[in-house]
């Protein structure tokens, strides 16, 4: 078993978790708006444009092509950016669960879990719920302990206050 985060580690826990929520909500959506992208391409055969020649923002057909589907559209191909904005987030997304992990000393398995919640759709969002309240859930018992530990017990302050010194004889 891993040894437990220390005491001195719990600030840096509390802002790694903090990076990781944010960015596990942003990857949730990024990943939902990809699938809502990928149906509207593959099953319904469009592609969602800004600007050009169909306006602000429209669908223009993707057709089969020598080289799979292709867009016909002009303009700013949102589809294409989506999938590029959720590919570099990801990135940022594995660098949160990262550190979350290793600050939090969790096995490997408990990785590998984290990071898939940028790939299976709703699960970043199950997920961060899930870890933030582990996390916190765990550093407050440890404060709790450490805080136990730290306080004299009355018992203690008693003997203490009745042992003289050598002023008082």
């Amino acid at each position: 078993m891993p040894p437990a985060p220390k005491l001195a580690s719990f600030p840096a826990i509390r802002a790694a978790l903090k990076f990781y929520q944010v960015c596990s909500v942003i990857t949730g959506t990024m990943l939902l708006l990809l699938c809502a992208e990928m149906l509207i391409k593959y099953v319904l055969g469009y592609e969602l444009f800004l600007g050009g020649s169909g306006g602000f923002l429209w669908f223009a057909p993707v057709v089969e092509g020598p080289e799979g589907l292709e867009s016909t559209g002009d303009g700013l191909n949102l589809s294409l950016g989506i999938l590029v904005a959720h590919g570099w987030f990801y990135v940022v997304y594995l660098f949160a669960c990262f550190r979350v992990w290793s600050l939090m000393r969790w096995p490997f398995p408990r990785f590998l879990l984290l990071a898939s919640g940028g790939i299976v759709p709703l699960l970043s969002f199950f997920l961060e719920v899930r870890v933030a309240r582990d996390v916190r859930a765990y550093l407050k018992t440890r404060e709790e302990a450490a805080a136990q530990a730290d306080s004299p017990s009355p018992a203690t302050e008693d003997r203490t206050r009745s042992i003289p010194t050598e002023n008082t004889r």
